[in-house]
């Protein structure tokens, strides 16, 4: 039996720092290929495989910021997309 390939799904969030990350873009297929597709040529940290999390993104209308619940599994992409990069988080000087 031949096993189909789902459309490809992607979602990229914005986080400044200071309040929660926003979804910036949402797609599938084509549309998810693109957001992929201009991550790769800016040097933008992309986390594959959590289909889980990407469904859950994806409910998420274009420049609300995540819930609350979805806090800890997106810090962790946070924190997996500063180790990509050999980068520390930006914090203030108190």
């Amino acid at each position: 039996m031949k096993k189909t390939q789902k459309p490809a799904k992607a979602v990229a969030l914005k986080w400044n720092g200071k309040t929660a990350p926003k979804v910036s873009a949402k797609g599938e297929g084509n549309l998810a290929e693109q957001i992929l597709k201009i991550a790769r040529e800016h040097n933008i940290p992309i986390q594959e495989d959590n289909e889980i999390l990407v469904a859950a993104l994806a409910q998420i209308d274009l420049g609300d910021e995540i819930p609350e619940n979805l806090y800890l599994a997106v810090a962790q992409i946070i924190a997996f997309a500063y180790y990509l990069s050999d980068q520390q988080p930006y914090t203030e000087k108190v």
